[in-house]
């Protein structure tokens, strides 16, 4: 069985406090976009509980590490899964705040228990997917989120950007999150983000923000300078995703970037 993992980007993003537990309070919306992944499940006949076949973009990483893993384990602990083969196609580039590797994880608990008819309610997965990571539960409703406390308080919310164009560009850099979130002074904003997304998206320019943009964009001058490169060529709003690297455009037509953004990674819907 098969199923196609998809990306986020996060429409503004605001940290709004540090936790007594490291962790940092949040608002953000989520929102999901059609650059995927390709995760398949097979049965296997090797008698092992699972082998683990990767290919595409290539990830630095143990096996054991991976969230497609981690994912299977969860559920191990739970029900009884029968050995498989599991193969992973990356085409979403990590170190990006796109959250490919927490929708992988969460493809592969949906996957699970569809393939295996486990009976597991969407409440039930989104419980599993907090253990896997803040932003891993999003994807199991997967629809436009507004997020709150790490990431993982989430209540829909009504935006529809299907009749704009997305231009993404990921630049040769990766941003670590905790380096990111070092770099953060937490502030609690005026009006909250919920309700400024809800403004003409042509007004978003002046008023959304992504409040790791200042620090991230401060060492690294690269992706500020692909953020304004996306507003020079006529994009209503745009932002990085996220802690970066990833920076994404809304368009109202579709535009040509076949010479533009050499070295980088470019996604366009």
């Amino acid at each position: 069985m098969i199923c196609f993992p998809n990306a986020k980007i996060n429409l503004g993003l605001n940290i709004v406090s540090k936790r007594p537990d490291g962790y940092h309070n949040l608002e953000t919306v989520f929102y999901p976009i059609g650059l995927k992944d390709a995760l398949e499940i097979v049965s296997s006949v090797s008698g092992e509980k699972y082998r683990f076949f990767q290919s595409g973009i290539y990830i630095q990483e143990n096996t054991d590490d991976n969230l497609v893993i981690k994912a299977l384990n969860l559920i191990s602990e739970e029900k009884d899964i029968p050995p498989i083969d599991i193969h992973l196609l990356k085409k979403i580039p990590f170190g990006a705040g796109l959250g490919g590797g927490s929708s992988d994880a969460a493809f592969m608990l949906r996957l699970l228990n569809e393939t295996f008819q486990l009976q597991y309610s969407d409440e039930k997965l989104m419980q599993l997917a907090t253990k896997i990571g803040a932003d891993c539960p999003f994807f199991i409703k997967n629809r436009p989120a507004f997020a709150t406390g790490i990431g993982d308080e989430l209540e829909d919310i009504n935006i529809n950007l299907d009749n704009y164009f997305f231009i993404l560009v990921k630049p040769p850099i990766a941003v670590p999150t905790k380096d990111a979130y070092a770099m953060i002074m937490p502030q609690q904003p005026e009006i909250s983000l919920k309700e400024i997304v809800q403004l003409p998206i042509s007004e978003w320019k002046n008023v959304v923000r992504n409040d790791f943009e200042v620090p991230v964009f401060k060492k690294y001058p690269e992706i500020s300078a692909v953020k304004n490169r996306l507003y020079d060529l006529g994009a209503i709003y745009a932002s990085m995703s996220g802690s970066g690297s990833a920076v994404f455009g809304i368009f109202e037509k579709k535009i040509d970037v076949e010479d533009e953004f050499d070295g980088c990674f470019v996604w366009k819907k």
